[in-house]
C-alpha cells in the first residue's frame, strides 16, 4: 500500500474511532451502511467501467432477507446479515450473466430493467410487507454475547463490518484480477486478445459488488430495524452513482468521502422538505462542474499519489 493511501485509510479509521463521541452514532452507522454500498457500486464503475442502474436491487434485497430472517425465522444479526449478502450473490449471479452480454448504455438499460422487476415483486411478495415493509426488526445480540440494542456497542459492530469490506474491496482492485479489471475497463479488446476471458471477469466483478451491496443492506436494516421499498427502488441505485461521482470514480476512499457528503447533506437540508431533491441537484451540478474528478480525484490529482 502506498505511503498516502496509508495516511487515508490511518485518517479514516481515527475519524470512525472518534466519530461517536462527536456525533450520533445513528448518524455515523448510515454513513458507513452508504460508504459500502457506493463502494460495492464503485467496484463495478471505476474499475470494470461497467454502469449499473440496478445496484438498488441488491442493497433492497439483502435489506428485506436480513429483515426477513431477523424477525421471522430468529436468526441472530451476524447470521441475518450473511443471508442477506448471500441472496444479493445469488441475485447478482442471474442478473449479471444476462446483462453482461450487453455494453454501454444497453448494459445500464438491462440492468436498471432487472431492478425494477426486483422492485414490482417486493411490492407484491407476501414477506416484504408491501408498502409497510418489514418493521420492527431485532437488532439481537451479536454471536449471542453483544446486546446491539445499544447504539454505541451496534456502531461498532458497524465500523467493523465496514472496515473488512473495504479491505477486502482493496485486496481485489490491488490484486491481478483487479489489474485484469482495469486492463478491461480501458480497453477490453485488446484484454481479449491477450487471452482473458473478459466476460468471466466481468461476472465475478459484478457478483462480488451485488454481495457487498446486499451486506451493506442487510446491516442498515439491522440499524435502523427495519426495511422498505425505499432500499429496492429506482433513485436508491442513483444515490450509488451520485456517491461515487461526488468523492471521485476509480478511487478507493471516493465512495466513502462521497457517501458523508450526501448523506450529510439529506440530514442538514431535511428541513427543506421536497426541496431537498432540487437543492441537492444544484449542488451535485455545480460539483461535476468545479470538481470532474470527484473530491478524492481532485485531490489524488493535485498531490499526484494513489487515493
Amino acid at each position: 500500500m502506498p505511503n498516502s493511501q496509508r495516511v487515508t485509510l490511518a485518517a479514516m479509521v481515527a475519524l470512525i474511532a472518534i466519530g461517536p463521541f462527536l456525533f450520533f452514532p445513528v448518524f455515523l452507522m448510515k454513513v458507513l451502511c452508504f460508504a459500502l454500498y457506493a463502494s460495492a457500486f464503485n467496484l463495478l464503475l471505476g474499475y470494470a467501467g461497467l454502469l449499473s442502474f440496478g445496484h438498488a436491487a441488491y442493497l433492497g434485497m439483502g435489506s428485506y432477507l436480513s429483515a426477513h430472517a431477523a424477525k421471522v425465522w430468529g436468526l441472530t444479526p451476524e447470521l441475518a446479515i450473511l443471508t442477506g449478502g448471500l441472496t444479493s450473490m445469488v441475485l447478482g449471479a442471474g442478473f449479471g450473466f444476462l446483462a453482461i452480454r450487453r455494453q454501454g448504455i444497453y448494459f445500464a438499460m438491462i440492468t436498471l430493467a432487472l431492478a425494477q422487476m426486483v422492485y414490482f415483486f417486493c411490492v407484491q411478495a407476501p414477506f416484504t410487507g408491501g408498502e409497510d415493509g418489514i418493521q420492527a426488526v431485532p437488532r439481537g445480540h451479536l454471536f449471542g454475547v453483544l446486546d446491539l440494542r445499544d447504539d454505541f456497542t451496534l456502531y461498532w459492530v458497524v465500523a467493523a463490518i465496514f472496515l473488512a469490506c473495504f479491505l477486502f474491496l482493496y485486496r481485489i482492485v490491488h490484486s491481478p484480477f483487479g489489474q485484469v479489471l482495469k486492463a478491461i475497463r480501458d480497453n477490453e479488446p485488446r484484454a481479449t486478445s491477450l487471452g482473458y476471458r473478459t466476460d468471466s471477469y466481468k461476472l465475478i466483478a459484478f457478483v462480488l459488488s451485488a454481495t457487498i451491496a446486499g451486506i451493506a443492506g442487510g446491516t442498515k436494516a439491522i440499524v435502523f430495524q427495519i426495511a422498505t421499498l425505499t432500499d429496492v427502488n429506482w433513485p436508491m441505485s442513483g444515490e450509488a452513482v451520485l456517491m461515487t461521482l461526488v468523492g471521485g470514480i476509480g478511487t478507493m476512499f471516493g465512495p466513502a468521502m462521497g457517501a458523508l457528503v450526501i448523506v450529510t447533506m439529506q440530514n442538514e437540508l431535511a428541513q427543506f422538505g421536497a426541496w431537498v431533491t432540487v437543492i441537492q441537484g444544484v449542488i451535485f451540478v455545480a460539483c461535476v462542474l468545479a470538481f470532474r474528478r470527484g473530491i478524492i480525484g481532485e485531490l489524488q490529482a493535485k498531490l499526484r499519489q494513489p487515493l
